[in-house]
């Protein structure tokens, strides 16, 4: 980050690390995943290929990061358990539940045509996520026994609601034959008025997914006689067992007694209050405004593995501008957001209750939406090329006290904008134009201030800064305004009707001129204190 007298602003930043020993378990689940799936038309009760994409999405998680060494799914959830030694992201609550929720949301849209060939992908899925931090193994197992347990009730009642749907009944009757039931009853009605076992479901169905790594033996080449060069290699498996929380599951896979540890006692009884006491929460202070920032996770390899123009790839750019036109249109609350390169930084009205403020649900949700709609809008901005692998963003979660303090977070966004911007042009040149190694064009620039950089763009390339796209030297800056227009009346006329629409502009946000010129985002959102 550059530095300036804005710099003051990272005091608000709120370390959420999770202090050792306790184990890290990231669940994410999906944001009004039964409208998607009603729009998606998914069979009920269970949709295999939609359970089997959400599995495939998890062992992508595993295959990326090798921290996380267990993982347990059904429906529209799955959780994510990290080794107990791990320092991945220092740790960091909202790091790892954010790019855990990217990088599902973005190989989910990227495998949907895998799996449902026949159906367009209407609209972006979005999931949240939440950290949660087990104290001890035993809380670990009751967590786990909960989420089984949790699967098992919840798919035994679907299975008997869309049974009775299926077989006449509307909702409403079906919710209502099924009140109060027992386990016991429901099984009964499964097979006395449809003839179905329970049991003999497919167990992804009444088991939930897990996945781990295995070490298996691979051919890796051939020596010149032909005969194979084996190597074991750790891959990701996936099972179905009928109880994951039990001591004879997890202790029969050295892997994760390694990476975990073993446990010692079955679980006799659920207590979900118990786990849920373990949660990572943080609800954000009230009046305050919200900022969410979110970045690009290791853009750098990103941009040149799908060959971005250096030093500023417009359509990349424009990209970003439409992911976040797009989050402010999703999520109402936010009222405006401010981008540059691979980040962005959406700010919610000071009033906002939006999931009552919870910090992970907030950030979860805006990441795993932009994430989801940078897949989606990919082939537009790109036709030509590939999306070579998922993208993926972090975010955190930021309160400022006062409009003041919100504003100088903005002028320090947008000078580390200008710093960054005009070194990398400078860079960037010498390395193109003048035959530079990396190396040199660094050491060459190493110490140089704004003018000395301004000077050598002018003399050696012939470049005014000050007259590059405006876009790369101040960012983009994304609202809601208001439009008036009269509207024809057989009575009266006309009338006045306002609505509200998006709005990109490429400005100074440092100085008060463009406050002052967009009273509507002044007066309503933002007064100045």
């Amino acid at each position: 980050m550059a530095n300036s007298k804005y710099e003051y602003v990272k005091s608000f930043e709120v370390e959420d690390e999770v202090m050792l020993p306790n184990l890290i378990v990231v669940r994410i689940g999906g944001r009004d995943f039964r409208r998607f799936s009603e729009v998606h038309e998914f069979e009920k009760p269970d949709d295999g290929r939609a359970l089997n994409l959400m599995n495939a999405c998890a062992t992508a998680i595993l295959e990326e990061y090798p921290d996380i060494v267990f993982s347990y799914g059904f429906s529209d959830e799955y959780s994510f358990v990290f080794k107990k030694t791990s320092k991945f992201y220092q740790r960091r609550a909202s790091k790892l539940l954010s790019l855990i929720v990217s990088f599902f949301s973005s190989v989910y849209v990227m495998k949907w045509k895998e799996y449902f060939p026949e159906k367009e992908l209407k609209y972006p899925p979005s999931f949240h996520s939440r950290a949660i931090c087990c104290a001890s193994k035993e809380v670990l197992q009751a967590y786990l026994a909960w989420r089984q347990n949790d699967c098992h009730l919840n798919n035994l009642h679907d299975t008997c609601l869309w049974m009775l749907i299926k077989g006449g009944e509307s909702e409403s009757e079906a919710q209502k034959l099924l009140k109060g039931t027992q386990k016991q009853h429901k099984n009964e009605l499964l097979f006395q008025k449809f003839h179905i076992n329970y049991k003999n479901l497919p167990a992804m169905y009444r088991q939930g997914s897990c996945i781990f790594k295995t070490e298996v033996e691979e051919n890796v080449k051939y020596n010149e006689n032909g005969t194979p060069v084996k190597r074991l290699r750790r891959k990701a498996r996936i099972v179905h067992s009928e109880n994951i929380a039990g001591k004879k599951f997890w202790n029969e896979h050295l892997s994760l007694l390694k990476e975990v540890g073993g446990f010692t006692e079955d679980v006799e009884k659920i207590k979900p209050e118990f786990v849920r006491s373990f949660q990572f929460e943080n609800k954000l202070m009230p009046s305050t405004w919200i900022v969410i920032r979110i970045d690009g996770c290791h853009f750098h390899r990103f941009s040149e593995v799908h060959e971005f123009e250096k030093p500023n790839d417009k359509q990349a750019l424009n990209l970003m501008n439409s992911c976040a036109v797009a989050v402010l249109e999703e999520i109402q609350d936010i009222i405006f957001t401010y981008g540059v390169s691979d980040e962005y930084s959406f700010v919610l009205k000071k009033g906002s209750q939006f999931y009552q403020r919870r910090a992970s649900e907030i950030v979860s949700v805006t990441v795993s939406f932009f994430s989801s709609m940078y897949v989606m809008k990919w082939k537009e901005f790109f036709p030509q090329k590939e999306l070579k692998y998922p993208p993926s963003f972090d975010g955190r979660v930021v309160c400022y006290p006062s409009s003041k303090i919100l504003l100088d977070y903005l002028a320090w966004r947008q000078v580390d904008c200008h710093i960054n911007n005009q070194y990398n042009t400078c860079f960037w040149m010498l390395v193109k134009k003048k035959g530079k190694s990396k190396s040199e064009a660094q050491h060459y620039l190493k110490g140089t201030q704004a003018q000395e950089k301004n000077e050598l763009l002018i003399k050696e390339f012939g470049i005014d800064y000050n007259e590059l796209e405006i876009m790369f030297r101040q960012g983009s800056l994304a609202f809601w305004q208001k439009e008036d227009k009269n509207m024809p009346h057989e009575s009266k006329g006309s009338v006045q009707n306002s609505h509200k629409k998006v709005i990109v502009e490429h400005c100074d946000i440092i100085k008060p001129n463009f406050w002052e010129a967009h009273p509507s985002i002044l007066d309503e959102n933002l007064p100045i204190s």
